[in-house]
């Protein structure tokens, strides 16, 4: 299945724009509950206006929240933004650090995001549990785990290390694209032959093909 997902998707990568490990970490956390799309159409205004960590921290946050809007629940993110930001400043000198235990420790960011952000901006191989990856990893029989930490676990048990990363994207991209959460596009899969979920959406192709997807997504 796994093959199959590299010749479907052989250019997958992260769907959120960045040029370093903060700005990573930053439009991992502003992810929440948005799509990769809303995060990008914002990021590059933040960026510009707060290029540091020591930025974000002394951030005005009227003007942090009217930036950070499109992105939904802005008064929360503009208030984990600069908490972040400042614990990156006072335990880390203002650099993202490359360690999970390091960065899990910091407000806001769980097991997920700092897989995003070692796998991406570190080149430390991690899998990304995100509801996509939950559901497509169960779909796929590799786990039956609902847990993200336990599915993670299992399912990482199953591939080498060092295809976890690229293995979290393609299968992400799937989800995205194809195998959707209400009504997969069973009929136009690649990975139909093989997927002990299939039928759960319609398996007719023309109506499967109607399904899918281009681009980021939530």
């Amino acid at each position: 299945m796994y093959r199959e997902l590299v010749r479907l998707y052989p250019d997958a990568h992260c769907e959120l724009d960045f040029e370093n490990p903060l700005q990573l970490l930053v439009a991992t956390v502003l992810s929440a509950q948005t799509t990769d799309r809303r995060v990008n159409a914002v990021t590059p205004g933040l960026f510009a206006r707060f290029p540091t960590a020591a930025d974000l921290a002394g951030a005005d946050r009227v003007e942090l929240e009217g930036i950070l809007r499109p992105t939904g629940f802005y008064r929360a993110k503009a208030d984990n933004v600069i908490r972040l930001a400042q614990a990156l400043c006072e335990r880390h000198g203002g650099e993202v650090p490359g360690d999970q235990d390091d960065l899990v420790k910091l407000p806001g960011v769980g097991r997920k995001t700092a897989n995003v952000v070692l796998g991406n901006a570190f080149g430390v191989p991690g899998i990304t549990v995100d509801t996509h990856f939950g559901r497509l990893a169960r779909r796929f029989g590799w786990t039956a785990q609902t847990d993200p930490v336990r599915a993670e676990r299992e399912v990482g048990s199953l591939f080498e290390p060092k295809d976890w990363t690229m293995l979290s994207h393609r299968v992400i991209w799937h989800g995205r694209r194809v195998c959707h959460a209400r009504k997969p596009a069973c009929g136009a899969c690649g990975l139909a032959r093989m997927c002990p979920a299939f039928g759960e959406g319609p398996t007719d192709p023309d109506a499967a093909r109607s399904l899918l997807r281009d681009g980021p997504r939530a």
